[in-house]
């Protein structure tokens, strides 16, 4: 069963959102491949999504596509933890960057981070993608920790208190 969820965009097209399964495998490993392409060339190597289980992701957390027109687009990538929603990964089709798709991904995850009675949102992102930090700081998110990664770079890790709903 798909769950299917439909909301205004910013240009008035109607956003839907749909629960990925076990199906989706291929299309969320091709949407993130290509979404994360681009950082390759700045960090020497493939970032963390690009070589993730996505089988695994699928079955153990919350992993929501963004269509347009019966194609899928975008995802977002959470992970609901005892205080808060962890967005493990947003990634958008190169062709639909700059549309405002990530900015509708992370709402998404705010929306779905408050119908779980969590009142905050985190995410983590390498130091090194300066436009990421910028888009994230630009919709309230505040860096919080710093973290030295194994392959030598730096993680930053943001967050963001939303307004939790509690839950019927």
């Amino acid at each position: 069963m798909r769950d299917l969820c439909r909301r205004r965009d910013t240009k008035s097209v109607v956003a839907v959102f749909r629960r990925a399964g076990p199906n989706d495998v291929t299309i969320i490993r091709n949407v993130t491949r290509e979404a994360y392409a681009k950082w390759v060339p700045l960090i020497g190597r493939e970032p963390k999504p690009m070589a993730a289980d996505h089988a695994h992701a699928v079955m153990n957390h919350i992993i929501d596509i963004h269509e347009r027109l019966g194609e899928a687009v975008g995802l977002v990538e959470v992970i609901p933890l005892e205080q808060h929603l962890l967005i493990e990964s947003i990634a958008v089709l190169p062709a639909y960057q700059g549309q405002g798709i990530g900015k509708l991904l992370l709402v998404h995850a705010e929306n779905l981070a408050s119908s779980l009675g969590l009142g905050e949102v985190r995410l983590y992102t390498n130091a090194a993608f300066a436009s990421n930090i910028a888009f994230y700081a630009r919709r309230g998110y505040a860096d919080f920790l710093h973290e030295r990664l194994v392959d030598g770079g730096t993680a930053v890790h943001m967050k963001k208190e939303i307004m939790a709903t509690p839950p019927k």
